[in-house]
């Protein structure tokens, strides 16, 4: 937060509004943050009466809340540029360069944080995709103070401020589609459902599988129910094992098994 204080300060002063910008992304990246740390607290509690799943699924709420941070701030960093342009002002080209030089260095660092665990939690993803792309558009502010120094060409501020906003949407529109998706009970992108498929139909006990639903948990957990179709009766089948087998190849933490010995009933007929 002192950092984004001082871009702002630096970029106000300097009357740069790519500047301003940085600023403003880095800003959404540490609220996004801190909603993620409160949404991993609120997973950590226990389950209650009425949500007997617990409170998992607030970290996939804090990624979708994550997202539309980041189109509110590409919003507002539009109509301040479009406000700059209409009154250009002389840039301090200096302060630009040294300032977004420092943001390189603290949104790498920070991003670098994060590179263990974002393939598997997609609010770990959020936050590393934010402070990588905060690095790269500190690098492009870097890149045009230098331009502005040398030439004296002050709408460059301008470009790569609308540049800002064009990374800030590219992305977050893959995050969003993401997070809605899991808010929607989709499949889990680090599931692979055709795999839990060919598993479970391969157990030499099952015929045939039907009503196969994935969902997610949280961002890094998932849940199965599926009924499996079976030669034998369900205490002849390795049921704790399955369980196990589903939780350590698939990351699927919960699995509900309903075993129909003998094949699948005649009245199911919305099976899949």
């Amino acid at each position: 937060m002192v950092f984004i204080a001082l871009e702002v300060f630096y970029g106000l002063l300097s009357n740069s509004m790519a500047l301003v910008s940085d600023a403003g992304h880095n800003f959404s990246d540490v609220a996004a943050l801190a909603f993620s740390w409160l949404a991993i607290r609120l997973s950590e509690r226990k389950p209650t009466i009425k949500f007997t799943y617990g409170f998992r699924r607030s970290t996939i709420l804090a990624a979708v809340l994550n997202t539309m941070l980041l189109f509110a701030a590409a919003a507002f960093l539009l109509v301040e540029t479009i406000d700059r342009l209409s009154a250009p002002a002389a840039i301090n080209s200096g302060n630009v360069v040294v300032v977004a030089t420092a943001g390189i260095l603290v949104n790498g660092f920070t991003a670098w944080l994060f590179t263990r665990g974002r393939k598997h939690d997609l609010n770990i993803r959020s936050a590393f995709v934010h402070f990588l792309a905060d690095t790269l558009v500190s690098a492009g502010v870097v890149l045009a103070g230098i331009i502005m120094y040398f030439t004296g060409i002050t709408w460059i501020d301008a470009v790569v401020s609308f540049a800002i906003i064009v990374v800030i949407l590219y992305s977050s529109f893959r995050l969003l589609i993401d997070s809605v998706s899991l808010a929607l009970d989709a499949v889990p992108e680090f599931v692979d459902i055709g795999a839990v498929r060919e598993y479970l139909s391969s157990l030499p006990e099952v015929t045939g599988i039907h009503d196969l639903h994935i969902w997610a948990l949280s961002t890094n957990a998932a849940a199965l129910t599926v009924h499996l179709e079976t030669k034998v009766a369900a205490g002849n089948l390795s049921m704790p094992d399955i369980q196990r087998n589903l939780h350590d190849l698939f990351n699927i933490e919960h699995s509900t098994i309903q075993v129909e010995p003998g094949g699948m009933p005649e009245h199911c007929n919305h099976c899949n």
